[in-house]
């Protein structure tokens, strides 16, 4: 059970910006910018490698809960989506997220 599954069973406490039926959205707990936001999927996808065609509609979700939480959060002047996939992109947990980074100027490339 990864962490991701056990904030959305309400096992371990985040700081839920966003929820609906279909995907939560808390801060990270270790921000990596001023703003740094995780938009998770309800349902259980490990990566972007296990996407499924029937997975469309969620990921478009997905992305319009980001550009929600970026406007909630007055990103006005600019942020970045981040979806890392697998070991060598930076992916430390087996939950399909997006990060919604802001607050600050961001450089290029990321890492």
């Amino acid at each position: 059970m990864t962490v991701f599954k056990k904030i959305l069973d309400g096992e371990i406490p985040a700081e839920i910006v966003f929820e609906d039926d279909q995907c939560i959205a808390f801060r990270d707990i270790a921000p990596k910018a001023p703003v740094h936001i995780l938009v998770i999927p309800r349902k259980e996808i490990p990566s972007i490698d296990d996407l499924q065609t029937e997975d469309e509609a969620l990921m478009g979700h997905l992305f319009l809960v980001a550009k929600q939480v970026a406007a909630q959060e007055g990103l006005s002047s600019g942020y970045r989506t981040v979806i890392n996939n697998g070991p060598d992109g930076g992916q430390e947990v087996p939950h399909l997220h997006i990060h919604v980074l802001g607050g600050r100027s961001l450089t290029w490339p990321p890492g």
